[in-house]
């Protein structure tokens, strides 16, 4: 009993150090994760096992992929020309941005997203001479939309994914029309708040259409070979099931086939690779393994069969909600690291079917991420990259629009999940 109540405090402990922002999260887990170990919570041999590396391979494959197709300039190609179709006009290129936004983050993931496309917003505002602030939040709350569409377009789930055997495929079409209706909401609303703040002079609008986006195309012969094999690993995910394979393995050969064929450096590529994410991954399978190994997961999943019973929608409903508002305050990546297994024992103690559940959980997760801007990974990097460009963005200033248009989000998810599974 000793070392359960230990596990808590420990996890709990690193969660608020996390939450504080005192030090880095990757750190302070990794730290967390080294104690659990050292003291006996969960010995060296169990604290791997409870390691998903598929979950951290196929992080580490995209991050290669992606890392090699940036050198081409394909992403600034795309910016300039989505400004271009829409005149130049501000509004309008709201729109284009954020569907941009969307679109990369649930094919490549929604980090990486707003690490390409938030540096040419400003470039873009500052042409206009329009504050880039309706930009910046307005991309922040389509990365995480988007980003639930898919199997790789969030952490969240990936590690779902990879913990119950939900295919790509299973993630698009089950997740792929709710995220569609919650990004059209969205952005009508976002339309009409921001309307009359983004108005530009015409001489502004002249010069942004006089650019010419095939300036930007760095290298044609690495657009090429980076769009063929970003393709090809794509079409590998749709296929992974039937091929028997898991979705790390598909990310990692993508990966493997465009350093051999792009000739870019090794050292250099595995330099763009973003580690802290991937050592924050580790350390935080290792302390949720501790949770499990000392029996804490097992009683808050038995707590919460005796509040559901074996009501589904119930069930749903509650890890919905109860997922999205504990996104909006932490990270979502930490809570759904605790999840998952949570979820897993609340399935065999109910037998109950789980799909519709981690569905639940998926889209709780991912788009509570936008109600606050410590709610995802992606909030957090646009606000540092905001920052930067001397136009921060304020925690309460984000929420009084975030937090709103989350519940929004979270009520039509509600709505989908119990007209198409639940009724």
């Amino acid at each position: 009993m000793s070392n359960f109540w230990l596990a808590i405090a420990i996890f709990v402990l690193t969660y608020g150090y996390i939450i504080a922002e005192k030090y880095h999260r990757t750190i302070v887990v990794w730290v967390g994760a080294a104690i659990v170990v050292t003291i006996g919570l969960i010995n060296q041999e169990q604290a791997i096992e409870h390691i998903d590396f598929n979950t951290i391979l196929l992080l580490i494959g995209m991050m290669v992929i992606v890392g090699i197709t940036r050198k081409s300039g394909v992403f600034e190609y795309l910016a300039i020309k989505a400004a271009k179709l829409v005149k130049g006009q501000p509004l309008p290129l709201l729109a284009a941005l954020a569907l941009i936004m969307a679109v990369t983050s649930a094919f490549l993931d929604n980090v990486t997203a707003v690490l390409l496309i938030v540096p040419i917003t400003f470039a873009l505002t500052d042409r206009l001479d329009v504050s880039p602030m309706p930009f910046l939040i307005t991309e922040i709350i389509a990365s995480n939309i988007g980003g639930t569409a898919t199997l790789i377009g969030d952490p969240p789930n990936i590690m779902i994914g990879s913990a119950t055997g939900l295919g790509f495929l299973d993630f698009i079409v089950n997740l792929g029309p709710p995220a569609v209706l919650v990004l059209l909401v969205t952005l009508a609303c976002l339309s009409f708040i921001y309307k009359k703040d983004l108005v530009a002079d015409d001489d502004k609008i002249a010069r942004l259409m006089a650019l010419n986006e095939l300036d930007y195309i760095q290298e044609w012969l690495l657009l090429k070979k980076s769009l063929t094999v970003l393709g090809l690993t794509i079409l590998g995910f749709l296929l992974h099931q039937s091929l028997h394979l898991e979705s790390a393995t598909i990310a990692l050969l993508g990966a493997g086939i465009l350093m051999l064929i792009s000739g870019e450096h090794p050292e250099e590529i595995l330099l763009s690779i973003e580690w802290p994410t991937v050592f924050f991954f580790g350390g935080l399978f290792i302390l949720v393994g501790s949770l499990q190994v000392n029996g804490v997961i097992s009683f808050v999943a038995h707590q919460m069969i005796l509040v559901t019973g074996n009501n589904v929608p119930l069930t749903g409903t509650v890890v919905m909600w109860s997922s999205a508002l504990a996104s909006t305050f932490v990270d979502n990546i930490p809570f759904v690291a605790t999840m998952i297994p949570l979820l897993e024992e609340v399935g065999q103690l109910g037998q109950m079917p789980m799909e519709s559940i981690w569905w639940a959980l998926a889209l709780g997760a991912c788009l509570g991420g936008n109600g606050s801007l410590i709610g995802a990974a992606a909030n957090v990097i646009v606000a540092g990259i905001a920052a930067r460009h001397d136009n921060p963005i304020r925690f309460l200033d984000y929420l009084k629009l975030g937090f709103p248009l989350m519940i929004l989000s979270i009520i039509i998810s509600n709505l989908y999940l119990y007209l198409v599974f639940w009724r």
